[in-house]
């Protein structure tokens, strides 16, 4: 290490407080982290990409420094799937400050990975508080049943009103008016539940009844409609 020569001849002043940094919650415990294997939980958030047209919604699960589970979940852009796909290999096994500074294919997971960082850094994960953390795979839990992302899909013109096309519940296959055509619940299908049947040999047909539900006051509607082509 190099001093000037203006440090050199300075003369030296003792430090008084040295009480290292400020702990923060970690999987219910307070830490003081120095190093990046202190830091440890499960923490999710989005990123976006420079020209704003998708985004991703990034899961981690981290074990002393060491990300254990990744959850990557895109919209918006098609390419953006194929990155989720390798960004899904390239981060679990990494360091935290290894994923930080590796190049995870597109944007808007690098600016998740980025926003992920600054939160778990500073304490702020989902298991701060949860003695012990949670297990790997706990990231499955925010998919449900079927394994697919929760995704609001919806369309409208001023000229012929909403249409929802996808909602937490599922695929949306009808909509439901009421007497002033106004929309009053829906029918939808639980895709993931579907093919989880026909998987196990239920004819599809018949896969197809046992997923379909519907919300609302679906059952009273005055007419009902497809959303897609009507």
């Amino acid at each position: 290490m190099i001093y000037s020569q203006e440090v050199q001849h300075m003369c030296v002043v003792k430090k008084g407080p040295n009480h290292g940094p400020a702990p923060i919650p970690e999987e219910g415990k307070w830490v003081k982290a120095k190093e990046i294997k202190d830091i440890s939980g499960l923490t999710h958030g989005i990123g976006w990409c420079a020209p704003q047209q998708g985004t991703c919604k990034l899961t981690l699960n981290i074990k002393e420094g060491v990300i254990e589970e990744a959850l990557v979940e895109t919209i918006g852009c098609s390419g953006m799937t194929h990155s989720a796909a390798m960004a899904a290999e390239i981060l679990p096994g990494k360091t935290l400050l290894e994923a930080l500074n590796t190049d995870l294919v597109c944007d808007a997971i690098n600016t998740a990975m980025r926003e992920l960082f600054l939160q778990i850094v500073y304490g702020r994960s989902q298991s701060a508080f949860s003695e012990g953390g949670l297990v790997i795979g706990a990231g499955l839990e925010d998919l449900g049943k079927g394994l697919r992302s929760q995704v609001g899909t919806m369309f409208s013109t001023k000229a012929k009103g909403v249409r929802y096309l996808e909602l937490a519940e599922g695929y949306v296959t009808r909509l439901a008016l009421d007497e002033d055509d106004e929309v009053c619940g829906y029918e939808f299908v639980r895709l993931g539940v579907m093919m989880d049947l026909i998987k196990k040999g239920t004819d599809a047909n018949e896969a197809l009844k046992k997923a379909t539900a519907n919300y609302g006051r679906f059952a009273n509607a005055a007419k009902y409609i497809d959303p897609r082509h009507e």
